[in-house]
């Protein structure tokens, strides 16, 4: 049975906008002059324009959106022209590129025309979304901007036009705000006449890489309009919360996507002539070498934006139309540190607490990339970290900085490699040493030998499950007699996002559904409640935000440990550690979703493997 929508005064009053009575005298003059309700209560001063629209945002099934709390994106603002914007009254505020549906919000849904125009400039499906007519106004003004703010906008850039680093400064020309919006098409502009003046065709839409080489290239990297479109590309990551900036390079432009929650989504798409100065002004500021494009280079960023330390690790890899350039963000004033913060049950919690307790032995985090493991190895660190313990980290590169623990980065170029920085660790009379990666057979050894004699090893390795960690030890040759000697735990681990919390709502299904987890349910016709998002603004309408760890847990008793001497199947070593107590992936996956934690689906999507 379908539940029938509450009229907007119904709706005002059930949120105590306005009072019972007052909703009864706009409806008494409603009646005498035939106006609008919502305009009626606006001059009577009993609600304001924001409030009478959310009310009628819910009488209509529409989305409401605050536009003073919410910033358009700038690759929704940058599909449809300012005069179509004004000529309507609307604002672009999101663009789905999976699905090409532009979200606009509106204060008249019930203009055909505006649809239209807006479908035809966009080319894109246009959903719309209710919001307050002088919001929008307002919203209008600051994305598109005038001329004259882009003209005085500060044009500071990551440490000045050549350095390398320290602040992200400036506007951003991406953002919507005072000065923002418009500035990106000024911005291009600037350097498309700088992209002709060097005697390259900005028009052309191919490679155009050959075209500005050397000097040019150098130059333009250096002038004021593209530190600040890079600047800019920096700060929108950072504010979204994105973990990764991706830079693509494609026949026809470039492509800027962030990962966020663990999901790429394409952000803007910026044109050809674009693509030399920028990709090389994120090589200057990491110091990298500009003029070689052959080969993969590495490099950093270290940046303050906000009062906050950011240190931004970058990747530059050749491809058939220039060089992509990832970067990875670390945030080194807010990592997760607890384990309680990662999202394990009570039970589970206590069994790692236990084994890291342990003087010696080797305690593996596994994973594949992205899957929170060396976020696990710190909350482990800041656990066992107090005025009695001597520890000590290796890592590539010390992502986050903890007090009371010597850290040391790898620096291949000095020498100082996972497994020389090992051997130094023996004569600092250690008693606990985590290392960022198993990587080789001698790092793999120098390790095995440190937990045999007496020291706390924590470190990660990259493997499908729990039990498949013990047989990636022997294929890089360890003995199994050492392994089955040093591992004392190995948690697996995966990353999935959380069920929106601000549009959670709860939905029924097939308990047989449920089957593929490992659920068993009572009866044929058994009904389970879930929970999903529905979409708003605070998730940019995908359901989920934030992420929690799944997670499987295999302590290595004498049974295991005889396993691994025998040298036994992988499915042999498994149920043994079921039988143990081990709950596998899946099934810690279907806890959080009954819990409403997250869905059947993100669960899917991070845990299930072929042939699992």
């Amino acid at each position: 049975m379908v539940m029938a929508r509450k009229s907007m005064g119904e709706y005002l009053v059930e949120k105590k906008f306005i009072s019972t009575d007052q909703l009864k005298q706009a409806q008494d003059m409603q009646k005498q002059s035939r106006g609008e309700l919502g305009k009626i209560l606006i001059e009577l001063g009993f609600a304001t324009e924001r409030d009478v629209t959310e009310g009628k945002a819910h009488e209509l099934g529409l989305q409401f959106v605050d536009l003073t709390r919410f910033t358009p994106e700038p690759s929704a603002v940058n599909v449809v022209p300012e005069n179509i914007a004004k000529r309507y009254n609307v604002i672009p505020i999101r663009k789905d590129s999976a699905t090409n549906t532009l979200y606009v919000a509106m204060g008249d849904v019930n203009n055909p025309y505006a649809a239209d125009d807006l479908r035809m400039v966009s080319r894109c499906t246009v959903r719309a979304v209710l919001a307050s007519p002088g919001a929008i106004e307002d919203a209008i003004s600051r994305a598109y901007g005038n001329t004259s703010a882009s003209a005085t906008t500060d044009a500071s850039s990551i440490g000045g036009a050549g350095a390398t680093g320290s602040a992200v400064g400036g506007m951003n020309p991406f953002k919507a705000g005072a000065g923002g919006g418009s500035m990106m098409s000024d911005l291009m502009s600037e350097i498309r006449e700088n992209v002709a003046k060097h005697g390259a065709n900005p028009n052309i839409d191919s490679d155009t890489d050959a075209e500005i080489e050397g000097e040019a290239v150098e130059e333009m990297a250096k002038a004021a309009p593209i530190i600040r479109v890079a600047n800019a590309i920096i700060q929108q990551a950072i504010n979204e919360g994105a973990s990764d900036i991706h830079l693509e390079p494609d026949r026809r432009g470039v492509r800027v996507r962030y990962r966020v929650d663990g999901v790429l989504r394409e952000t803007m798409t910026m044109p050809k002539y674009i693509q030399a100065p920028l990709i090389s002004r994120f090589k200057i500021m990491s110091e990298m070498n500009i003029a070689e494009r052959r080969v993969p280079q590495d490099g950093r960023i270290p940046i303050r934006y906000e009062n906050k330390d950011y240190d931004l690790r970058v990747n530059c890899l050749p491809n058939l139309h220039g060089e992509k350039v990832v970067c990875r963000i670390l945030d080194k004033s807010s990592i997760m540190i607890g384990l309680h913060k990662l999202g394990l049950n009570a039970e589970l919690q206590a069994q790692v607490e236990e084994l890291v307790q342990q003087p010696n032995g080797m305690f593996l985090s596994t994973g594949p990339t992205g899957s929170g493991k060396t976020t696990t190895q710190y909350s482990v660190l800041n656990k066992l970290n107090t005025i009695e313990k001597n520890i000590l980290t290796i890592e590539d590169p010390v992502e986050y900085q903890l007090s009371g623990i010597t850290q040391v980065h790898v620096n291949k170029k000095a020498g100082l490699t996972f497994s020389a920085a090992l051997r130094a660790f023996l004569r600092q009379d250690p008693d606990i040493i985590m290392i960022g990666e198993m990587r080789d057979l001698e790092t793999a050894e120098i390790a095995v030998e440190s937990s045999l004699t007496g020291h706390l090893v924590l470190t990660t390795l990259h493997t499908n499950d729990a039990p498949s960690a013990v047989i990636r030890l022997v294929d890089m040759g360890i003995e199994p007699y050492l392994i089955s000697a040093t591992v004392i735990g190995v948690l697996a681990q995966r990353l999935a996002r959380k069920v929106c919390s601000n549009c959670k709502e709860p939905y029924e299904v097939d308990a047989a559904d449920l089957r593929r987890f490992g659920f068993r349910p009572d009866s044929v016709d058994q009904k389970v409640t879930l929970w999903r998002g529905k979409g708003c603004e605070m998730c940019r309408d995908t359901g989920y935000k934030g992420r929690v760890a799944i997670c499987s847990l295999m302590s290595v008793n004498d049974e295991i440990a005889e396993l691994v001497v025998r040298r036994a199947p992988l499915n042999d070593i498994r149920d043994a550690a079921r039988a143990n107590g081990m709950l596998e992936l899946r099934e810690d996956g279907l806890a959080k979703v009954l819990e409403g934690v997250t869905t059947p689906e993100e669960v899917m999507r991070v845990v299930f493997t072929a042939g699992h």
